[in-house]
């Protein structure tokens, strides 16, 4: 092997976020500006926002966790009340239905999309059930026409964790510019990033000024001196820096969109291939669904087929990562942490999400990756899953 530097092949982690020019002079502007917390450029993003989303109100957050607490405050969910999610997502899921004072009751997912299987859900109502909560899981959304059938004939309010949905659809319909509450978050990972931040689409003012008062602490104004709080509120809102890195990201979306569907497309092509020409075409490597009409293919994940191989996950991270390919898991059953343990929750009781969340990788997926990106990562993983395929 060469001692060259320059033949070491370039890292490629499993995800970078996409800043153009034009972009660092608006954020430089800002600075220079003076104002740099939230103000007239806050204002622009949730109106170009509201815009986007076929002119329903939008409220923007610190954090895709925030607009999921406030969106549940804005629904008045709190201590006695029950929601339904999925246990394969970001703890932030279940953590701000803990953090109002809700208890979280997990469903177990559909092994093909990785969601929450929705045919399900109606077994998991009780008179104590207040929302159901879906999880987008890598952009691709849930049977949307079901689930609010569902929510319709119980009587429950819909918050849709779309953190990672931005840019998909239903139905020829952008996710948010239809439905009940609906969250997105712009960390720096998602399709649309302002580094951190998210927003919450709502459903009518009313709500829209509730949902401002308990971002910042609960406060309104009134003339040039007055205020008054009526509620407990926080400390969660976005600053003008953030909101003008999402202005400039909601320019490049299309681009960016066109590209992220271009190498899925090749994955699916590719990966096959690849496993094909090292004699491994009939191990059962669970890809995600080739959906290219709803998606917005924030992430490109496969399930692995642990019990035909001699190793972990870990180890098959580790191995990738040795030849220049990052990884991640998104995610481990959320019932599996010690602190859910610990309120009487069990992996046992999802078993599908169990096995996806040990077995589930997600491979690098974003706009600025060539095509030969691809090649190498499905290379990697073929010759890897070959090394230890059990004989």
């Amino acid at each position: 092997m060469s001692n060259n530097p320059s033949s070491i092949p370039e890292f490629i982690p499993f995800t970078r976020p996409s800043f153009n020019q034009e972009t660092i002079d608006a954020v430089s502007e800002v600075l220079r500006s003076g104002w740099v917390t939230s103000g007239p450029k806050l204002a622009e993003f949730e109106a170009t926002l509201s815009d986007y989303f076929g002119g329903r109100p939008v409220r923007c957050f610190a954090n895709g966790t925030a607009t999921m607490k406030i969106a549940l405050q804005v629904a008045g969910i709190g201590a006695g009340d029950e929601v339904i999610t999925t246990p394969i997502s970001w703890v932030a899921t279940s953590n701000v239905i803990l953090g109002v004072g809700a208890k979280p009751v997990f469903v177990d997912i559909d092994p093909v999309t990785r969601n929450i299987d929705l045919n399900k859900v109606a077994a998991a109502i009780t008179p104590k059930t207040r929302a159901i909560m879906p999880v987008y899981l890598a952009g691709l959304p849930v049977d949307i026409d079901h689930l609010y059938s569902l929510a319709k004939q119980h009587h429950l309010r819909v918050i849709e964790d779309a953190a990672q949905a931005f840019g998909s659809q239903w139905q020829g319909k952008k996710i948010g510019s239809f439905g009940d509450l609906v969250s997105f978050s712009f960390q720096a990972n998602k399709n649309l990033t302002t580094v951190e931040g998210g927003c919450l689409v709502l459903n009518n003012d009313d709500e829209a000024k509730l949902a401002e008062k308990f971002r910042l602490q609960g406060l309104t104004r009134q003339g040039m001196d007055g205020m008054d709080v009526d509620v407990l509120g926080g400390k969660d809102n976005l600053t003008d820096v953030n909101a003008v890195i999402g202005l400039q990201q909601l320019k490049q979306l299309p681009t960016y969109q066109t590209r992220r569907a271009a190498l899925a497309r090749q994955y699916f092509d590719v990966i096959q291939a690849e496993l094909n020409s090292v004699g491994l075409e009939n191990l059962p490597l669970e890809l995600p669904v080739a959906n290219f009409t709803d998606s917005n293919w924030h992430m490109f994940q496969v399930v692995l087929p642990l019990e035909q191989l001699n190793t972990d996950r870990a180890q098959i991270m580790t191995e990738l990562k040795e030849l220049g390919i990052g990884t991640g898991v998104h995610y481990p059953a959320i019932t599996g942490f010690t602190l859910y343990k610990e309120l009487g929750y069990k992996v046992s009781d999802t078993p599908i999400a169990e096995r996806i969340g040990r077995s589930i990788l997600t491979l690098p997926l974003f706009p600025g990756m060539t095509d030969e990106d691809i090649g190498r990562i499905a290379k990697g993983l073929a010759g890897i899953l070959k090394k230890h395929r059990k004989n």
